[in-house]
């Protein structure tokens, strides 16, 4: 659980990092911004590494069980994490979708956090995902404060056009699909259906 937890502290301080605008803007002045965005990407990698080797050690010690979800919250939470993964390619694209969620990235990570949550009653997994859809919440709050020039996955859309939401559906429903049925026994150890 320790590797879990370091993971968490090193991705979501990472990530907290950016809603420190003053202090952003002083180590991109150190750094550079390819510095910046290098040491960045090496963090949050090191953090998702941490997390993926610490919960599945976690898994392989044996869940610690809190609570027990009724069989239906499982599919509720594959239903709610399609629309996670529709909204993941919305965030790139100036769509209907991304000018509706304003913030279509933050918007997956917690309809994804909120959908493992319900699904999920071990304590390894409340720790996980919900850290993760906290850090969410206020990294969505503190998205909507900030007073300088937005990046280009939370500026608004000014002109949304029909065909990047086509885009986004088709990309969100066939990662989603590989996902359910591939790739998340593959990556995770869990299948979603079956296991």
């Amino acid at each position: 659980m320790a590797l879990l937890i370091l993971g968490l502290v090193i991705f979501i301080g990472t990530h907290s990092f950016t809603m420190m605008r003053a202090q952003r803007t002083a180590a991109i002045a150190r750094l550079g911004e390819n510095g910046y965005k290098g040491l960045y990407s090496l963090l949050v990698l090191i953090g998702l590494v941490l997390i993926w080797i610490g919960f599945g050690q976690y898994r392989a010690d044996g869940y610690i069980q809190i609570w027990w979800p009724p069989i239906w919250t499982q599919h509720l939470s594959t239903l709610l994490v399609l629309f996670a993964f529709i909204l993941l390619p919305a965030a790139y694209m100036p769509g209907y979708i991304k000018a509706r969620a304003k913030h279509p990235m933050l918007a997956a990570v917690k309809i994804w956090a909120f959908a493992h949550l319900l699904a999920n009653g071990d304590l390894g997994s409340i720790i996980l995902f919900g850290s993760l859809l906290g850090w969410a919440v206020v990294a969505r709050i503190s998205t909507k404060r900030r007073t300088d020039a937005p990046s280009a996955v939370s500026a608004p859309v000014t002109a949304p056009q029909a065909k990047y939401d086509v885009l986004a559906l088709v990309i969100g429903v066939g990662f989603y699909l590989a996902f359910v049925f591939w790739l998340h026994r593959l990556l995770i150890g869990v299948p979603v259906f079956g296991g």
